[in-house]
């Protein structure tokens, strides 16, 4: 293997269609890795390998590349664009050193250019742009640059090529600081690049700052020393022009991953991680990907981040303080995998058959090591209950489920107390449609997905009073008891309390009166759900010395509570989600609109990377579709976040049809 200052660790994203999956496939071809390209038509690539990939023709999946350019190892993942798979990209980006971002010359950036962007960011790593497809007749490589330099600034985004010619006539591409050879009619935006590059250069050193200012020269070294550093550093993100079907501009690219991308001995620390990147010490690893292999079982994705793993050898899960065998170490080229003996930093390898070792765990050589942090995924937008297509079939589709969630963390499972549903939740409807797909494939067994229903509670608007006296004789011993309660809304929650003076109640059946009001409150009035935000007061009672018992109290304080109920007014309360909306500033007018139709409030607006965030707040009740409804809106150029806030009261017509709908099924059922 090579060393690690020898090596480069680099993920490729950006949005769906800008042409990663074809670039990726043309750097494995031109670094020979592989003697043809395939085509994403053709579904014969490389990183597109699954059915599923090659029947959309798109990536669903990160997957795994490396090849060697000029005795220098990439590893590079190639990731999909399309919003609901984002998970993919959060677990990739944090495996890399560098994050290349794709972007369309035809349309230009996308929401799934922001999202790269973005968590690349987040995750501090530096960022290159890469203007794709400059062959199409559309092709507008300084239109593309305008809105990225809107998105982000002038001084952040420059070009390091310019591209000679358009459309079919785009030939090469010239290097903006070190070309001689520019023609005339882009010789004004070659020098404006350079200048730009300059200033952020001199600004990486205060020495070379003043010999700048005073009219100095710097040297070649110096340029690219203060190029490195400023890329590094944030400050500035370059832009490579390419075709990646003609291959005008890899070799440019490849020469410059090389040039300009850190090393894995320049990885951007995390908190409680090593202090210090080397190749030998302890070895540290953070597991970034799992998949279910038919032939191998479960494949366990490891990025190297200091020290070197050895095939054959114990180490340690840091998370689950057990110990791990690594038996065989692969290295992977999309679903072709090449045996190693060693993994030093930067390098991404797999291992198969880890007993307890999941995605966002620390795997390291020593048992004392502290673990890094672990991976934050996206909460889910959008569930389905799941129930069993066969009767039977219930254990072996929670377990199924249960086995593809542990290698995708954006798929969640649940219990829902209220509804009784077993819940399956995603990043969208197509995403959960390739869960179930994947659960049918490879354990065999149809899962039936439904809209969930809505977990509604219940609570009061009024005081009220409530009373009841048990009493049933029997031949033998009978029972006796007599409740007087009151009741009243209680924004803290649920609260019960003991009154009783002069020992009416005797202390001992206090909690009996108090289990039943909770049996009660289990099934409120209205549509049979969870009643809350009361407080419960015991005031008075009478008890008998013989027939008396916990039993008869708990009867009597569950009639005595419902008495009360029906005279406090109960209301129904529904869930409401917070929501963040990402958007281009052209769909703002419908997404407000719909928003309004769907009892949603507008909170407020934001901008971040060039698009605009809408905040809001929906009832759970109208989000259900909403996944499917905002690409429907937007093309696929939005995305939103949500999760639950608060129960608020249902407005008063839209909870009679909830509460007439719950009656008529109630009857239908007797």
């Amino acid at each position: 293997m090579s060393n690690a200052v020898n090596t480069r660790n680099f993920v490729v994203a950006g949005h769906s269609g800008g042409g990663k999956t074809t670039l990726c496939e043309q750097i494995l071809r031109l670094t020979g890795a592989i003697q043809r390209a395939g085509t994403v038509e053709a579904k014969n690539t490389v990183s597109d390998f699954m059915v599923e990939e090659q029947v959309k023709q798109s990536s669903i999946y990160a997957s795994l590349l490396n090849c060697s350019w000029k005795d220098t190892r990439l590893f590079f993942t190639d990731t999909p664009g399309y919003g609901e798979f984002v998970g993919q990209v959060v677990g990739a980006i944090r495996a890399s050193d560098a994050a290349l971002v794709v972007i369309d010359a035809i349309d230009g950036p996308q929401i799934g250019t922001a999202r790269a962007w973005k968590i690349a960011k987040q995750r501090r790593i530096p960022r290159f742009g890469l203007v794709n497809r400059l062959d199409k007749d559309r092709a507008d490589f300084k239109a593309t640059l305008e809105i990225m330099r809107k998105n982000h600034g002038k001084n952040v985004i420059i070009p390091l090529y310019w591209p000679v010619g358009k459309g079919e006539n785009f030939s090469r591409v010239v290097n903006v600081l070190f070309d001689t050879d520019i023609p005339a009619e882009i010789a004004d935006d070659v020098a404006e690049c350079k200048a730009l590059w300059m200033d952020a250069i001199a600004e990486t050193d205060e020495e070379l700052m003043e010999r700048f200012l005073d009219g100095g020269t710097l040297t070649d070294d110096e340029i690219r020393k203060g190029l490195r550093a400023s890329v590094r550093s944030g400050s500035t993100i370059p832009v490579f022009a390419a075709s990646a079907v003609t291959e005008v501009g890899l070799k440019e690219l490849l020469d410059e991953i090389i040039n300009i991308f850190p090393t894995p001995l320049e990885y951007v620390p995390l908190p409680g991680g090593p202090e210090q990147i080397a190749e030998n010490g302890d070895a540290y690893g953070v597991v970034f990907k799992c998949v279910n292999d038919l032939f191998s079982g479960q494949l366990a994705f490891i990025r190297t981040v200091t020290g070197t793993f050895k095939a054959d050898t114990d180490v340690y899960n840091i998370n689950e303080g057990n110990k791990e065998r690594f038996g065989q170490l692969l290295m992977m080229n999309g679903k072709n995998q090449a045996p190693i003996t060693e993994a030093g930093p930067g390098t991404i390898f797999a291992v198969a058959k880890l007993k307890n070792t999941k995605i966002g765990d620390t795997v390291a050589g020593n048992s004392h090591c502290r673990s890094l942090p672990g991976i934050e995924f996206p909460g889910a937008t959008m569930s389905y209950a799941v129930s069993a297509a066969k009767n039977g079939d219930d254990e072996k589709i929670a377990a199924g489920l249960q086995k593809i969630a542990e290698c995708d963390p954006t798929v969640r499972l649940s219990r829902q107390d209220e509804t009784h549903e077993f819940l399956l939740s995603g990043m969208g409807d197509q995403h959960l449609a390739i869960v179930a797909a994947r659960l049918k494939e490879q354990f065999k067994v149809e899962a039936v997905l439904s809209t969930p229903k809505v977990p509604y509670r219940e609570t009061i608007r009024t005081a009220g009073d409530g009373h009841y006296r048990h009493k049933k004789q029997t031949g033998g011993a009978g029972q006796f008891a007599e409740v007087y309660l009151r009741i009243q809304y209680n924004d803290d929650g649920y609260e019960f309390a003991n009154e009783v003076v002069g020992g009416t109640v005797p202390k001992n059946f206090i909690p009996a009166i108090e289990k039943g009001v909770q049996e009660v409150m289990t099934s409120g009035p209205l549509v049979g759900c969870r009643m809350e935000r009361i407080k419960v007061v015991v005031y008075d009672g009478k008890y008998h010395p013989v027939d008396s018992n916990e039993m008869a109290f708990k009867i009597a304080g569950r009639m005595a509570f419902r008495d009360a109920i029906s005279k406090a007014n109960p209301i129904l309360l529904e869930p409401i989600m917070k929501v963040d909306i990402c958007i281009p500033d052209s769909y703002m007018g419908d997404i407000t609109g719909d928003l309004n139709h769907k009892r949603g409030r507008v909170l407020g607006m934001s901008a971040d990377e060039g698009l605009q965030i809408v905040h809001a707040e929906v009832p759970m009740a109208e989000m259900f579709r909403y996944a499917t409804e905002l690409r429907s809106m937007t093309q696929g150029r939005g995305s939103f976040e949500m999760s639950f806030e608060r129960y608020e009261q249902v407005p008063a017509n839209v909870a009679n049809e909830i509460i007439g709908k719950y009656q008529a099924e109630n009857a239908e059922k007797e």
